[in-house]
């Protein structure tokens, strides 16, 4: 026999039962209400109800005895009722759906099309499968004071960006996706609300924030909030992304503008498609500005803004752009020693006029097919981008003899600095390879500002506070050889040079022409003028030789080309750097 008792004070609401009545289990026996709350007390086993000990109204206290079931296998008077779904429940799978791309087949057919991906895609690109954990989904734009509510759950959903935190290869990553198929991918009053609440999980986190930018800026018609803001330039979104010190990498497909492209500036790596379109200004903003019409295919078209620096990487389409995020995003794991790809004793030409592809001897130096260069069409006399060596992540930065050979222009300055303050930023060592005659110099050099983007290459040197390894492959000369070398030889945690290095306070012939041009001069003969020219060349490369610059200590060692991979690998170990672990692993 089971006793029933009450579980807590109540009042008895309901008695579905009475003596004699066969029950199964889980049947509704008694109802029972305490501050306007219904408690269902239901039978544990199937029996026959033998007695019963309450009557309706009656007050109950903890344990009052309610009943007496005698267990029975016998057939029970109905069934048990099932139980019954809330129908805010219901609400809730419904409003659900209106986020998922199946809601919009007219519009995703649109963006497949022009061969886009939408949002959610690019999303379930990112994150491993089933991470992705998404904020303020249910969001709406705030229009609700002139538009039906219904009409923007269906066309403004989660107004209009798509923010979360997932895992990426198992490292947590946070991602703000605009959705262009809402309402053109502009940014309303809520939208910047969410990203602003992403950007703080993210800073609290510590995590990187991966940007999917597209479409226009500001929303003027966000009409709720309209009567409280003159020009809503208070807005705190863009600030708090850009002061965000984790890594910030940005990916654009289709019309990137105002707002959008303004945020997408600011990221560490700016990543675009080759059908992309960045501007400052979209159509709309140079119309209204009395600078005529323009179609949005003609403002910052991919391969403008890959030549002027803007894109670090240009990808065919928005699949080689993710990938490219993730590979970015897996630097601070650690990697496997994988064999390089060429000899790096054959490099460098053994006639040393010769020119040659850096290419080649990075791709001799790091991991096979880890490297990825940044910026290739813009500055090309300096090369730069993340690679491996032995497993371990680093940034290159090296001369390009192939552009005026190997000589540091302004874009080449540019680019070099900003990529020692990525580096910085991120966390990562990097590994200078030097071959260049110094800076480039003439009156027509000078026109680009050549004084001042040179400059920065010292700057960045000077605030760069990872380990930096410097080898000089062939020519370091001068100023030019300093900066490569954040500074100065002294610099680097280790500074060496291969056999083939030379190295001198600016370039050997000009050195002779001007320390000796009274002695040269004074010589009559022009064939005994250009042989006495020729020997001091000689001279003075036999003084500043590998070997011998080494044996006067101006810098720390000359290397086996072959050995170079152990020596980088050596002197980051013994900067304090492990792996994983360290500063570098800290910093991500």
């Amino acid at each position: 026999m089971t006793r029933l008792t009450a579980e807590a004070a109540a009042l008895v609401a309901e008695i579905h039962v009475g003596v004699g009545d066969a029950v199964a289990a889980g049947a509704v026996l008694i109802s029972t209400e305490l501050m306007k709350m219904r408690h269902d007390i239901r039978a544990p086993h199937a029996g026959v109800v033998e007695a019963l000990h309450v009557a309706l109204g009656d007050e109950l206290a903890r344990g009052t005895p309610l009943l007496e079931l005698r267990a029975a296998d016998v057939a029970a008077t109905g069934t048990v009722d099932a139980p019954e779904v809330a129908p805010q429940f219901e609400e809730f799978q419904a409003r659900r759906a209106l986020l998922e791309d199946a809601a919009r087949p007219e519009a995703v057919a649109k963006r497949h099309a022009q061969g886009l991906r939408t949002a959610r895609e690019n999303i379930d690109d990112l994150f491993d499968a089933g991470s992705f954990q998404e904020y303020g989904a249910f969001a709406v734009a705030a229009q609700r004071t002139t538009r039906d509510l219904e009409k923007l759950q269906t066309r403004t959903q989660a107004d209009g960006i798509i923010c979360g935190v997932g895992r990426v290869n198992g490292r947590p990553v946070a991602a703000m996706a605009v959705d262009y198929m809402v309402l053109a991918g502009t940014q309303g009053h809520n939208h910047h609300r969410k990203m602003d609440r992403l950007i703080e999980v993210a800073g609290r986190d510590g995590l990187p924030i991966v940007l999917f930018a597209e479409g226009g800026g500001g929303r003027p018609n966000d009409d709720d909030v309209a009567p409280l803001i003159a020009a809503g330039l208070n807005i705190t979104s863009f600030r708090h992304f850009a002061a965000h010190k984790g890594p910030k990498i940005g990916i654009v497909a289709g019309y990137c503008f105002a707002g959008n492209a303004a945020l997408f500036g600011v990221c560490d790596v700016r990543i675009a498609t080759e059908q992309s379109f960045v501007g400052m200004g979209g159509p709309a903003m140079i119309e209204g500005g009395g600078l005529g019409k323009v179609a949005p295919h003609e403002i910052g078209p991919s391969a403008v803004q890959a030549t002027n620096g803007v894109l670090d990487l240009c990808t065919a389409n928005e699949a080689e752009a993710v990938a490219a995020a993730k590979a970015l995003l897996g630097l601070g794991a650690g990697g496997v020693d994988v064999a390089p790809d060429g000899d790096p004793r054959a490099a460098v030409p053994s006639d040393r006029q010769q020119a040659y592809d850096m290419h080649d001897a990075i791709a001799a130096v790091v991991d096979a097919d880890s490297f990825i260069e940044l910026r290739p069409e813009f500055g090309i006399g300096m090369i730069t981008g993340f690679a491996r060596i032995k497993g371990r992540a680093v940034g290159v930065l090296a001369n390009n003899p192939l552009h005026l050979g190997g000589a540091i222009d302004a874009e080449a300055g540019d680019k070099g600095a900003r990529f020692l303050q990525l580096c910085d930023a991120w966390g990562v060592p990097v590994v200078t390879l030097c071959d260049t005659p110094g800076f480039m110099v003439g009156p027509e050099v000078e026109t680009t500002g050549q004084v001042a983007h040179i400059s920065r290459l010292f700057l960045a040197g000077a605030h760069f506070s990872q380990p930096l390894v410097t080898v000089i492959l062939r020519k370091a000369y001068g100023l030019g050889a300093m900066a490569m070398a954040g500074g100065g030889f002294d610099r680097p945690q280790f500074c060496c040079a291969w056999p083939t290095g030379e190295i001198g306070a600016m370039g050997l012939k000009g050195a002779v022409s001007l320390g000796w041009r009274d002695h040269l001069a004074a010589i009559q003969d022009p064939s005994e003028r250009e042989a006495e020219f020729q020997r001091l060349v000689a001279t003075m490369y036999e003084r500043g030789k590998a070997l011998n610059a080494a044996s006067l200590l101006e810098f720390d060692a000359v290397i086996d080309p072959a050995n170079t991979r152990a020596e980088v690998e050596r002197a980051l170990a013994n900067a304090g750097l492990s792996m994983p672990g360290g500063r570098y692993v800290d910093a991500w």
